[in-house]
C-alpha cells in the first residue's frame, strides 16, 4: 500500500495568500452582490466582510473536521446545510448587536449563504485538508474580503458622503458625488482599485524581469 502524501505545511504564505495573491475581490472576484450594495459605507462594508468570514472560517473548519465522514455523493448539500445554520446566527448577532446595522444590510445577510467565495472555498480547498491549514487559509481569504470591502467603503462614502466611518471629513462647501451611493459607483470604485492594483503587480513583475535579466547579463 502506497503511503499517502503528506499535507503542505502550514506557513505564513498559507494566511497572506488569501489577502493578496487569491484576494477574492480584488483577484477571483467573488461575492461581487455585497461587494456592490452595502460597500457604500465603511461600517456597513466591515460589518458585512466580518460576517461573511466568521461563517467562512466556521463552515471551513468543518468541512475540513468532517471531511472523512460525509459521503461525496451529499457532500455540496451537508455544505449548504451547514452554511445556512452559520448564517441564521450570524443573522440573529447582527439584529442583536445593532439594529440600524441590521436593516442597512438587509438581505445580504441570508445571501451570504449563495455567496460563491464560502462554498468554493470550502469545497475546493478546507474538504481537502487538516483543520489547521483550512481555517488559516479560511481565515486569510476571509481577511482579504474585509480588506477588500473596506478599500471600496472608504472610498465610496468620502466622495459619496464626505465622511468616514461616519465622521464629516469634508467641509460644508463638498459636494457629494451621489453615484458613489448607488451600486453603479461599487463599480467605478471597483475598477479604480482594479486598475491601480493590477499597475503595481506590472511594475513589480517588470522590476524582477529586468532585475534578472541585469544578473544574467553580469
Amino acid at each position: 500500500m502506497a503511503n499517502a502524501p503528506k499535507p503542505a505545511p502550514v506557513t505564513l504564505d498559507t494566511f497572506l495568500e488569501g489577502i493578496w495573491r487569491e484576494n477574492p475581490i480584488f483577484v477571483m472576484m467573488l461575492g461581487m452582490c455585497p461587494t456592490l450594495a452595502v460597500s457604500n459605507s465603511v461600517i456597513n462594508a466591515v460589518a458585512m466582510g466580518i460576517a461573511t468570514a466568521l461563517v467562512l472560517v466556521a463552515a471551513a473548519a468543518f468541512a475540513s473536521v468532517t471531511r472523512k465522514l460525509i459521503p461525496h455523493q451529499v457532500r455540496l448539500v451537508t455544505y449548504v446545510v451547514v452554511i445556512a445554520t452559520f448564517v441564521t446566527i450570524m443573522d440573529y448577532v447582527i439584529h442583536a448587536i445593532s439594529l440600524d446595522l441590521y436593516n442597512a444590510l438587509g438581505a445580504f445577510i441570508q445571501l451570504i449563504v449563495v455567496n460563491t467565495l464560502i462554498l468554493g472555498r470550502v469545497e475546493g480547498h478546507a474538504s481537502k485538508r487538516p483543520l489547521l491549514p483550512a481555517v488559516v487559509n479560511a481565515t486569510g481569504v476571509g481577511v482579504g474580503f474585509v480588506l477588500g470591502l473596506f478599500c471600496l467603503g472608504a472610498v465610496r462614502e468620502l466622495l459619496g458622503n464626505g465622511s468616514f466611518a461616519g465622521w464629516p471629513v469634508f467641509g460644508p462647501d463638498f459636494q457629494p458625488w451621489l453615484v458613489m451611493m448607488l451600486p453603479p459607483g461599487g463599480f467605478f470604485v471597483l475598477g479604480a482599485w482594479l486598475l491601480l492594483l493590477n499597475g503595481i503587480k506590472a511594475r513589480g513583475a517588470r522590476r524582477v524581469a529586468e532585475k534578472e535579466a541585469t544578473d544574467g547579463i553580469g
